[in-house]
Order: C-alpha cells, then sequence, then structure tokens
C-alpha cells in the first residue's frame, strides 16, 4: 500500500495493476480503496468477475467501452477479479487495449494464480504480490474492529477466530461478524466463538489429547467420533490438536515463549497444557504425526480418516515404547 500511496502522491499511476495472492488477501478491496483514493465514483467504477466472463466477445465489448469518455471521474476504473479465468482468446484480445490504453482508463487484475496470466500480460502491468497475514495479524485486526464496533474481544476468542480464517482477511471478519450479531453482553469469550462458528469445543480437543497422552486409543477416537456427528470439520479439529500439542512442547522446552502464547488459551486450556508438559509420553512425534495426518486430509476419501490413523499410530507407539 505504501508503493501506491506514494504513487497516487506523486501522480505516477499505472494504467494497468495486477494484484496476486491468496484468496481472502484483500486484492479486491485494495482495487476499490484504490480507485476511491484516484476519485472515481461508483459510475466509473466496473468490477468484472471474469470467472463467468471468460470469452473473447466479453472483452470485445470491455475494449469497445474504454473509448468512452468517464461520467464524471478522472478515470474509468475497471477491476477484473478472477482474472485468470480468462480464456486464451480473449488475454489476446485484451493484449491491444493493454499495449496502447486510453489515458482516462485504470485496470486493475486480480488472480490468486499468477502462473495462468500471460506473461505478454504481466510484463504490462504493475504487479503487487498480496501474502497471506499471519494468525497475530488477523487476531488483532479482529480484535481492533470488535472494539471499533463497542464490544470486546477476548485474546483466546480472538486467536479463535484467526485460527478459522486460515490466512483470509475476509473469512476472519466475516466470522467476527456472526459472532457480533449474535451476542448480548458486548464481551464476547472463546466459548461463543466456538457456538457461532461451529468450531469443536475446548473439552473435545483437551478429551483427545488427554487420551493421546494415556495410550488410549478408544477414548480417543470415541471423542473424534462425536465431534464428527456434532458436524464439526475435520480440519479444525487437527488444526486445534497442533496448535494445543505446540503450546505444551513450548512449555517445557521453551517456557519464555509459551507465556506469551498462554494469552492464547483459555484459563483452562493453559491449565491443561502446563499440567500436559509434564508428562513423558507429550512428544515431538505426537506432534509431527498430527501434522502429517493434517496434511493428508485435504486429499482423503474420508476427510478424518488420516486424523484416525494417526491416534491409532500414535498410541500403539506410546503403548509399545512404556
Amino acid at each position: 500500500m505504501g508503493v501506491l500511496e506514494k504513487a497516487i502522491k506523486n501522480n505516477k499511476v499505472a494504467h494497468a495493476y495486477l494484484f496476486c495472492g491468496g484468496r481472502g488477501t484483500g486484492k479486491t478491496s485494495v482495487a476499490r480503496i484504490l480507485a476511491k483514493r484516484l476519485g472515481v465514483s461508483a459510475k466509473d467504477l466496473y468490477e468484472i468477475d471474469a470467472a463467468s466472463q471468460t470469452g473473447v466477445e466479453n472483452i470485445r465489448e470491455l475494449r469497445e467501452a474504454v473509448n468512452s469518455m468517464p461520467f464524471e471521474s478522472p478515470y474509468r476504473f475497471y477491476i477484473i477479479d478472477e482474472a485468470h479465468m480468462l480464456s486464451k482468446s480473449a488475454w489476446n484480445a485484451f493484449l491491444k487495449t493493454l499495449e496502447e490504453p486510453p489515458a482516462h482508463v485504470i485496470f486493475v487484475m486480480a488472480t490468486t494464480e499468477r502462473d495462468k496470466v500471460p506473461d505478454t500480460i504481466q510484463s504490462r502491468c504493475e504487479i503487487y504480490t498480496f501474502k497471506q497475514p499471519s494468525r497475530e495479524v488477523l487476531a488483532q485486526i479482529a480484535q481492533d474492529v470488535a472494539k471499533k464496533e463497542g464490544f470486546t474481544l477476548g485474546k483466546p476468542a480472538a486467536e479463535l477466530v484467526a485460527l478459522l480464517a486460515e490466512g483470509s482477511f475476509r473469512d476472519a471478519l466475516s466470522i467476527l461478524q456472526k459472532v457480533l450479531a449474535v451476542s448480548s453482553d458486548k464481551k464476547i469469550d472463546i466459548e461463543e466463538v466456538e457456538a457461532v462458528s461451529g468450531a469443536p469445543r475446548g473439552e473435545i480437543i483437551r478429551a483427545i489429547l488427554g487420551s493421546l497422552m494415556h495410550h488410549d486409543a478408544e477414548a480417543a477416537l470415541a471423542a473424534l467420533g462425536q465431534a464428527i456427528g456434532d458436524n464439526m470439520d475435520a480440519r479444525t479439529i487437527a488444526k486445534l490438536l497442533i496448535h494445543r500439542l505446540r503450546v505444551i512442547l513450548l512449555m517445557r522446552y521453551a517456557p519464555a515463549l509459551a507465556d506469551e502464547l498462554s494469552k492464547e488459551l483459555s484459563e483452562t486450556d493453559v491449565a491443561f497444557a502446563q499440567g500436559s508438559a509434564k508428562l513423558p509420553s507429550v512428544n515431538s512425534d505426537m506432534l509431527r504425526a498430527l501434522l502429517e495426518a493434517y496434511g493428508r486430509m485435504a486429499y482423503a476419501a474420508v476427510p478424518h480418516l488420516p486424523l484416525e490413523l494417526a491416534i491409532v499410530d500414535i498410541c500403539e507407539k506410546g503403548s509399545q515404547s512404556a
């Protein structure tokens, strides 16, 4: 944003931009902000969904339209979302316009897949890469937004919102909006976020981890089965198990770092983690098995099957070494 701010200030705005990055990282939002900063009104702002307008005919209509002057703004401003979905013939038709754009036109193309945008197009654009925000950034934004809306969002609740958002500003704000809509006392705790988002409750995560630590596969699988039966997302369960187990290991090996991470947890989770850190059955192999299971879950025919196998493997190895 800093580079764009300077370009606007110095009146050196490009006529074509390519915004690249994962879903929910703010590409379209920044494009709209750029249009507003350039004085573009709603009448001269055009948003095109390339996923549904992929053909050469759509681009030919666009090429004809750009020759018209803006209604009441310095520019006709076009945001082309999901730009990588355009067909090869559409890109070829669009290339001429990018090579010799009218002075009153600005294009912003947004894409999650830069490699599918032809090099001939990329070479005629200023390219900006939008990185996924860290969990810490998302949690802070959730707290800041809640505060501006007159709510108090506890740190553990904010961390859960960030964890569920998976690096997406849009998803974090969507989850937060749902939580704010149902809160009655303006003070939001982690239990409210769990209830609204459908995230696994803390006691389920503790039950699974506790069973793993005592090599009780039957109890761990029963707790997982209950969560799946309650329509909880298997990958979210795995993600929370990984997060909690990481904190437990850090409490043992890096207490100073763990103290900061503990602020992300509820009091019950902190007490559970402190007790678990003393158990010799908790080790890096357990965390590694859960990480491997999480990586396989996106491609598994039964989403929670890799997690079930990891539970069985952890408990079998633990029993053999006991």
